[in-house]
């Protein structure tokens, strides 16, 4: 299940949800099915995509990330194929119990767009490398992560807390969907080798040295949109207190700069941390 990674799908909730307490009453049952929407559906995502991988050939020995359970024997694909099922099932009932918590039914116009966009959700975490024409091998990856793990969680999670919309909610939702497109872009130059074979990326088309401007640029954008949203006004010293994580990118971004190949790896964790850091001290600061 890559638990590793899940703290990045919450982080973005974690955020829209503070944004929307600061300032409204909210409902901890809908909260609560926020958050195991959203895991589960980036569970989903992450056995989807192993399958995927495993079918396709990009999972194999020489590949630089670390190994799963199919490539190590642990589960069989066709273990693999219920247990997708039953966390497409499990997202689809915790969307709709959330959606239901949110708006008190779901036959009206907009519970009925939020459940769209919830099977959206739940095909995007499917089709990353499943199906006959896998989106994350035609280098669309970086779209739909920024769409999903940014805009969706972010935005979402702030609507479906308080039920009012704020257009300044696209700053704070674009910046960690910047930080989740990072997290694809340094396990994509990690693995630049042995999908080079098999897929299409981003890293791929850009070459390794501007794949690491672009995580580069992709961790600034996302400062820069989070600072221009603490300084709307009425501007409180404590909109800021997102900076105390700057040491944990500034240690991301060096290891981006100078580690190859395998020992990339500890990279994504840590990107995954100072992004969920960076979410809840920026959401709790506007609590204030």
């Amino acid at each position: 299940m890559r638990l590793r990674t899940l703290p990045l799908s919450l982080s973005g909730i974690a955020l829209g949800v503070l944004l929307a307490v600061s300032e409204h009453d909210f409902s901890i049952l809908t909260v609560l099915l926020l958050a195991l929407t959203t895991v589960s559906l980036q569970i989903l995502s992450n056995l989807s995509n192993e399958l995927g991988d495993t079918l396709s050939g990009t999972d194999r020995a020489d590949r630089q990330g670390i190994h799963y359970s199919i490539q190590d024997g642990e589960m069989t694909i066709p273990e693999m194929k219920r247990l997708i099922g039953c966390f497409a099932l499990l997202s689809c009932l915790l969307g709709f119990g959330m959606v239901w918590s949110a708006f008190g039914t779901v036959l009206a116009p907009l519970p009925l767009a939020f459940l769209a966009l919830g099977a959206a959700a739940v095909w995007a975490a499917m089709h990353y490398t499943l199906g006959k024409h896998p989106y994350g091998y035609r280098g669309l990856g970086d779209i739909f992560v920024f769409l999903f793990f940014g805009l969706a969680t972010v935005c979402g999670g702030y609507y479906l807390t308080c039920l009012e919309w704020d257009w300044t909610i696209l700053l704070p939702a674009s910046a960690i969907g910047c930080f989740s497109v990072g997290v694809l872009n340094v396990n994509n130059i990690r693995d630049m080798k042995s999908d080079a074979a098999t897929r299409v990326t981003v890293a791929l088309r850009m070459g390794e040295r501007r794949a690491r401007i672009y995580q580069t640029v992709l961790i600034a954008a996302g400062w820069v949109l989070m600072t221009v949203f603490a300084l709307l006004p009425p501007v409180r010293p404590w909109r800021f207190a997102y900076v105390l994580s700057a040491f944990l990118f500034v240690r991301h971004l060096k290891g981006v700069w100078t580690l190859k190949d395998r020992a990339l790896d500890p990279m994504l964790p840590l990107l995954v941390k100072a992004s969920a850091l960076f979410a809840v001290l920026g959401g709790t600061g506007f609590l204030f």
